[in-house]
């Protein structure tokens, strides 16, 4: 009979150290995947940052689109357009 009893016995302490093993496992893998997380929601934060500055500064453009110191700024960098007897200096190290 206490064969039986110790057997049992032995059985149940197998069966928790297996049950504690098991929950210590899925704990470190939810931390993994908790720490994963966390990364990805940094990145995207910070993508989020980038897109409302990317955003204002669009705004901004649009109200001055029609200043007359806006066009004359798109007028000479981008089209190379200048003021009549205005004098023009180039680099030609460029």
């Amino acid at each position: 009979m206490k064969k039986i009893f110790n057997k049992k016995k032995l059985i149940k302490r197998i069966c928790c150290i297996g049950i504690i093993i098991y929950v210590i496992y899925i704990f470190i893998e939810q931390q993994k995947t908790i720490n994963s997380y966390k990364t990805s929601q940094e990145y995207y934060q910070s993508e989020i940052e980038i897109k409302l500055a990317q955003q204002e500064a669009l705004e901004e453009t649009k109200s001055n689109i029609n200043s007359e110191e806006y066009i004359e700024d798109v007028a000479r960098e981008k089209l190379d357009m200048y003021l009549p007897n205005e004098k023009v200096y180039i680099d030609k190290n460029k």
